[in-house]
């Protein structure tokens, strides 16, 4: 097995993490291979986004404190009929919890996350932050003016996983920049195309004007 890099965290996630374990309980996060048999039968499309979705490029290893699944709108009540009875789906804004289920058949905001384990008594599995969608087309939660098909800004694995395409995760990170966001640009950068490396610079100055990262792309 390929030793993973240890994920170095400061003080303060450390803090933040350990507080968050106490309200909301432990998690045991699925890996790609579990989260397409997981998936397995859902017939709407899905892809992996964050840190996995960086590794899958690269294929530098990491440790990851998560996976995150990404979905449309449009198809989280497909997602509810795909779990059925045996997962429970928490709808998860800002650290407010409800069920996601027959009794409360819309999340909080569509802006936010869904969150997955078996029981009450069971750890969380999946982090699902959802995409917005206009019209069945994906939309970015960064740059409300990057509106495209879902082809355009993700690709698929030779193990048939669909992950983000790396610029894209990477500017969702920028906006974080904690030190995993960091050194997930500088396996990454070297990597890219000329034209996912200036579209993301471009990005990033157009967003995020100032930002450390641009001197790093320059």
């Amino acid at each position: 097995m390929t030793e993973r890099e240890p994920l170095h965290r400061t003080p303060d996630e450390v803090a933040e993490d350990e507080k968050f374990f106490r309200w909301y309980g432990p998690w045991e996060p699925l890996d790609p291979r579990g989260l397409a048999d997981f998936m397995d039968g859902f017939d709407r499309p899905w892809w992996i986004v964050g840190g996995w979705s960086i590794e899958a490029f690269t294929g530098v290893p990491r440790e990851h404190e998560d996976v995150d699944l990404s979905i449309l709108a449009c198809d989280l009540t497909a997602l509810r009929e795909h779990v059925g009875d045996e997962w429970n789906l928490w709808s998860n804004h800002g650290g407010t919890l409800r069920p996601f289920d027959d009794r409360f058949p819309e999340v909080l905001d569509v802006q936010s996350q869904v969150w997955v384990r078996r029981s009450a008594g069971d750890p969380w599995v999946i982090d699902l932050p959802i995409t917005p969608d206009r019209d069945g087309l994906w939309t970015s939660k960064r740059d409300p003016e990057h509106v495209a098909p879902l082809e355009d800004v993700t690709w698929v694995h030779d193990d048939g996983v669909r992950y983000l395409r790396p610029e894209v995760t990477l500017l969702y990170k920028a906006v974080l920049h904690r030190p995993k966001d960091d050194r997930d640009l500088a396996v990454t950068w070297p990597l890219l195309d000329d034209a996912s490396r200036q579209w993301l610079r471009d990005a990033v100055a157009r967003l995020y004007p100032g930002h450390a990262w641009l001197s790093r792309m320059a």
